[in-house]
């Protein structure tokens, strides 16, 4: 079973997500929570697999509680997901940074937000390509940082070639096999590449490879 938490103001929104999610037969939501600071006190108690997180909740919002979540050691086999109506791209790209596996808006249809907690209980990032490279782009072209000359973080330089193409490749949302179909290796090679690179520059999961990429020019919109 994967073990979902709902973290959301609005009791009507969790009641919907609970009755959506508690009817497929391989999730079970295990708690409720009206704030991020409820969310993070449910999460330390009940180890959920992934956590359902919206951004703007009173008291301790969304993207401080993903942090504090995933800051944790102790809750590492834990996947956020944080969730918004709006358009809001700092926020969303806030969220990434702080850990997030992916984000979702609230009117998804009802087959892709259990495809998506499936996505990321395994492990896999949730992200759209070409609306995280909207996401980041806005959010580090109104950077003022963005307009300096950029310099090289230590990480970068731990990459070998190969594992900064396969990064690229990461970031343009391919998967582990179209990554390998790319450059002509095995799966499990490419595999290999991504996890290795992973570790190399500290990211917790795929999306945070992304937002490596980017804040480091390895990928650039097009």
């Amino acid at each position: 079973m994967i073990r979902v938490l709902l973290a959301d103001d609005q009791a009507l929104v969790r009641a919907g997500f609970r009755s959506l999610l508690d009817s497929a037969a391989d999730i079970e939501v295990v708690g409720e929570a009206a704030n991020g600071g409820q969310a993070i006190a449910l999460v330390r108690e009940l180890r959920p697999d992934v956590v359902l997180m919206d951004i703007r909740m009173p008291e301790v919002d969304g993207v401080t509680a993903t942090r504090r979540i995933t800051d944790d050691p102790g809750l590492c086999g834990v996947r956020v997901v944080v969730l918004t109506t709006f358009a809001e791209e700092e926020n969303v790209f806030a969220a990434l940074r702080s850990g997030a596996s992916g984000f979702l808006v609230k009117d998804i249809e009802p087959d892709e937000l259990l495809h998506a907690v499936r996505i990321v209980a395994r492990g896999d990032a949730l992200l759209s390509p070409s609306v995280t490279r909207t996401v980041i782009a806005r959010s580090l072209g109104a950077r003022p940082e963005a307009r300096r000359p950029r310099l090289e973080p230590p990480e970068l330089a731990l990459l070998t070639g190969r594992e900064r193409e396969v990064v690229r490749l990461v970031a343009a949302g391919l998967s582990n096999d179209e990554i390998a179909a790319q450059l002509v290796v095995s799966p499990l090679t490419a595999k290999t590449h991504v996890s290795r690179s992973m570790i190399k520059v500290g990211a917790r999961d795929r999306a945070q490879l992304v937002v490596f990429a980017y804040q480091t020019g390895l990928a650039t919109p097009a």
